[in-house]
């Protein structure tokens, strides 16, 4: 077994002691999906199987047995078997053979066995933890393995009675960060750090959103990457006033901020930066004005970041000087929307902020894990914990509507980080893109 095999092994240890004795994990990967015609999108396994495996291949599924009594944990893999022809045009397949050796199972099969084998290993079992309500066909499978099962009932022979959720179990476990995961998600943020400054450089008055985008794709590729992590937004003048806008096909004129958000994968593991810039390098003033307050929001944020402090107050401090800067721009007015506590109560701030300022990061970009305690009767908001990995994303986004000041309409402005919950101050991984008005516009006078 290699040394990234034990790492894997640990995990499913860690989850198997989560469970009752002789209770059995199903886990499929993500299937391959056609692009069109005979062209399929580039596959990209599932993140929870290959949290616990390692495993890259499709057609692959987990099966894991809690110990019971004298009898040991087990862990065993289903994959495709050795193909020389299909090798020939696809590329590698380790097969179950190589597989058990590599990746530390202590067992494989192809997985053409899979209905067989499971109804060997569900005999007795107490429970069975798998996705429930969200692998397609599973349903048509679970029939198959306890009619398996059940067709040896008059040995005394019983399907397990429990079926249980396997989801809350691996998204909490996936939730803290371990030495190694950050490492890669700290690469991950350079790279894709590299990419947002190479796109700043290469941008001038009458640049096409795409051409941008391109800067951002080959530095992710160039440096390793194996995928963007999301699509890119490139979003230009009113553009940046969508949130999730990705055509990125709009020319951009002198005098319109670019609103980046973009992020490579790296071994698995996401990066989420956003960047805002003006495409001619020189904010305007009321351009400079609200990207004074976003920073000066994410700042805040930054501060609330502290193990024991709850996931919402980083959203709560960034919120505070937002609407503050709202009320002192006169895009809410104090008339009629009060103090910065009556705007706070109101949510009348969401007019021009209206999203969260953070969400987890992983394997996922919007990453598995619950933010809230589910199990208190309020549901309080979850307290933070050393090595959690979050973004923070404050913004301001300004639509033209009777009663805002027209010198602000069609800015759209969000600055992006992803931090790591660290003993003091968060551990910033995507520090490496400038983000002052100053530092912005000295790099863009560089040029490409």
């Amino acid at each position: 077994m290699s040394a990234a095999g034990g790492k894997f092994a640990a995990r499913r240890a860690g989850l198997l002691a989560r469970l009752e004795p002789g209770s059995v994990v199903y886990l499929a990967t993500a299937p391959e999906s056609v692009r069109n015609g005979d062209s399929d999108y580039p596959y990209r396994h599932d993140s929870s199987f290959y949290y616990l495996t390692g495993f890259p291949e499709p057609e692959s599924a987990l099966v894991l047995v809690a110990a019971s009594g004298d009898q040991p944990s087990r862990a065993i893999l289903f994959c495709r078997e050795k193909n020389v022809e299909r090798e020939i045009w696809d590329g590698l397949r380790h097969g179950p053979e190589a597989a058990r050796a590599e990746f530390g199972v202590d067992a494989a099969y192809p997985i053409a066995m899979l209905d067989e084998k499971m109804a060997e290993v569900l005999a007795g079992a107490p429970a069975l933890y798998c996705r429930l309500a969200r692998d397609e066909g599973l349903d048509g499978q679970l029939r198959r393995w306890f009619d398996g099962v059940r067709a040896r009932g008059r040995t005394g022979i019983v399907a397990p009675p429990a079926l249980r959720d396997l989801v809350p179990l691996v998204d909490e476990m996936r939730v803290v960060k371990d030495a190694g995961e950050q490492a890669t998600m700290l690469r991950a943020g350079q790279i894709s750090a590299a990419a947002h400054r190479r796109a700043m450089r290469a941008a001038r008055s009458g640049v096409f959103e795409y051409e941008l985008e391109a800067e951002l794709l080959y530095e992710f590729r160039k440096s390793g990457a194996q995928f963007p992590a999301y699509t890119p937004i490139v979003a230009s003048g009113a553009n940046s006033c969508i949130l999730h806008y990705n055509s990125n096909d709009r020319q951009t004129r002198d005098g319109d901020l670019v609103l980046i958000d973009a992020g490579c994968e790296l071994d698995g593991y996401a990066s989420d930066i956003t960047r805002t810039f003006p495409v001619n390098g020189r904010f305007s003033a009321p351009q400079r004005e609200l990207y004074d307050i976003v920073l000066a929001a994410q700042a805040a944020a930054f501060e609330a970041i502290r193990p024991g402090n709850t996931f919402h107050a980083a959203h709560d401090a960034a919120v505070r000087v937002l609407a503050q800067g709202m009320l002192d721009t006169g895009l809410l007015n104090r008339d009629t929307a009060g103090s910065l506590d009556d705007v706070i109560a109101n949510k009348a701030y969401t007019a021009f902020y209206m999203h969260g300022t953070s969400h987890w990061l992983g394997m996922d970009v919007h990453d598995t894990g619950a933010y809230r305690l589910t199990d208190h009767p309020d549901k309080p908001s979850r307290p933070l914990a050393e090595g959690m990995v979050l973004t923070v994303e404050p913004g301001i986004y300004v639509r033209p509507a009777p009663g805002v000041p027209e010198q602000y309409w069609n800015i759209g402005i969000r600055i992006e980080d992803d931090v790591v919950v660290a003993a003091g101050a968060p551990r910033v991984l995507t520090d490496e893109v400038p983000k002052t008005v100053d530092d912005i516009e000295r790099l863009m006078a560089e040029g490409s």
